[in-house]
């Protein structure tokens, strides 16, 4: 009888994400990577207090002024856990990467990989090269060799994908460092966008959100200024495919025939988050933002006579630098006359590297703050006072995974509603899975999130087949976010120098 060798474990990885939607796809490429290279995903509810993977994987982000603190803070709570085991890797990638390179490994010398935004793909090849050398490896690319989405990738969600079109941004806003870490505009051909969607879609996908830094800005690599409304359009001829979402656009390129393609395409869902930054022209102009108050409204109006049921969300920053009490007021004015459904909403953080850091006139800080708490109150009014005209309506809700905090407490599932907005509901007798579609009534509206307390109709559908069968082999998650949920790709912004 001949012994069987004994086969090893695979080493175990974890990935941690901080920063937007863009970060929160590539982690799900970077945990496709290394289980294409054979690791697997680090158990955290099965572990036992204070051990941690093999491999532990940051992926971060450039935009706050704290970003740096939050890394060096994660990595120093580490540094002891990997020298107690021998073999243990901490791998940096993302913007702060980009943006550190070497100094990365110079403050944490522990480090064994660094990796920047351009070269994702090279991972599972430089822990390698590093565990074989015993020496760090940094490699950082300066423009992009392989569009990221040829690369294996791990979906956190069975029934709602993020499909990037484009990386990078043209543009040029002055507190934005993105464009310097993502470099320019790189598009995908149309085909290959709809030949990912279409094999999403036949794995039980039924809502996509095209991901892109400027996704209306699509088509700029080759030559065609109406791309964005096409694809939109050619998303509504793929069957199965129930939903379709954006993000982000910028209002300076923003045009009719995308208004129109979103109207007449009808799983093209009617919410539209269109940053805005700041509604006082002197402050846009500092921004170098290509577009002024009265161009912003504009959209928003055409926006509403085309579909009067969207639902339109914003990012503002208060506190630029040089901006005065009467700009502070054109912008609660802007928001007053928008009528948005929320907002993000930012204080202004200084980032080295970007023009706006050298800037005169920076805004004191407790005149940030008071700005920004009226801000959030007029914000919290104007969204308060949109939700209750939606009580008494019927909504159809696709049945979330991780949306709802205190769904335990309270007995009720949550959903999306076709503009995005968040609903818990009532469970209903028969049961219903993450990405089913239930049919509601809201009974009750709160600033954030509506309340159904009567299910009028479950529709159970292919996409909760597939969150089914995802579930019903339960793996371990290997991708920790620095955010609440990753189940649908939220509603959550990029931070605001990513538009």
């Amino acid at each position: 009888m001949t012994a069987t060798p004994d086969t090893a474990a695979p080493r175990t990885y974890e990935v941690k994400t901080y920063g937007c939607q863009m970060n929160v796809h590539d982690s799900e490429r970077l945990t496709g990577l290394l289980e294409d290279a054979g690791y697997a995903p680090f158990d955290k509810q099965g572990a036992e207090a204070g051990d941690q993977a093999d491999v532990v994987v940051f992926n971060t982000c450039a935009v706050r002024e704290n970003a740096d603190n939050k890394l060096y803070g994660n990595l120093s709570h580490l540094a002891p856990i990997k020298a107690a085991r021998p073999g243990m890797q901490i791998a940096v990638g993302g913007c702060l990467a980009q943006k550190d390179r070497a100094t990365i490994t110079d403050r944490a010398p522990y480090v064994d990989v660094v990796f920047g935004t351009h070269n994702i793909g090279s991972l599972p090849v430089l822990l390698e090269r590093a565990r074989v050398q015993e020496e760090a490896q940094v490699e950082i690319l300066e423009s992009l060799d392989v569009f990221p989405s040829t690369l294996p990738t791990k979906r956190e969600s069975a029934y709602a994908a993020w499909v990037s079109i484009s990386v990078g941004c043209n543009n040029t806003c002055t507190f934005c460092i993105v464009p310097a870490l993502r470099g320019k505009e790189k598009d995908r051909r149309p085909g290959d966008i709809l030949a990912e969607i279409r094999a999403l879609v036949a794995e039980g996908v039924s809502e996509v959100t095209l991901l892109g830094q400027n996704v209306n800005a699509y088509g700029v690599e080759f030559g065609d200024r109406q791309a964005f409304s096409k694809l939109l359009r050619a998303c509504g001829d793929i069957e199965g495919l129930e939903r379709v979402r954006f993000t982000s656009p910028h209002p300076a390129e923003f045009t009719d025939d995308v208004i129109e393609a979103m109207a007449e395409t009808p799983n093209v869902m009617p919410s539209l988050h269109m940053p805005l930054q700041s509604g006082s022209d002197k402050v846009l102009r500092d921004m170098r933002r290509s577009y002024r108050s009265t161009k912003y409204l504009g959209i928003i109006e055409r926006v509403r006579a085309a579909i009067p049921e969207a639902a339109i969300t914003t990012d503002i920053i208060v506190g630029f630098p040089g901006e005065t009490e009467e700009d502070f007021a054109e912008t609660l004015r802007v928001v007053a006359e928008s009528r948005l459904s929320s907002a993000f909403t930012f204080q202004y953080s200084k980032r080295p590297g970007t023009p706006a850091a050298t800037l005169p006139d920076q805004v004191p800080p407790e005149v940030v703050k008071d700005r920004y708490g009226r801000l959030v109150d007029l914000v919290n009014e104007i969204a308060w006072s949109e939700n209750k005209k939606m009580v008494g309506r019927t909504l159809e809700l696709m049945v979330a995974e991780g949306e709802g905090r205190k769904d335990a407490e309270t007995l009720r599932l949550s959903g999306r509603a076709p503009d995005n907005r968040l609903v818990h509901f009532v469970a209903p007798q028969e049961e219903v899975r993450p990405g089913d579609m239930v049919t509601v009534e809201v009974t009750y509206a709160a600033p954030h999130h509506l309340v159904a307390d009567r299910v009028v109709s479950v529709r159970r559908t292919r996409s909760g087949d597939a969150w089914q069968a995802r579930t019903s082999a339960p793996t371990p998650a290997g991708v920790g976010l620095g955010m609440p949920t990753v189940g649908v790709p939220a509603p959550l912004p990029d931070a605001p120098a990513c538009r």
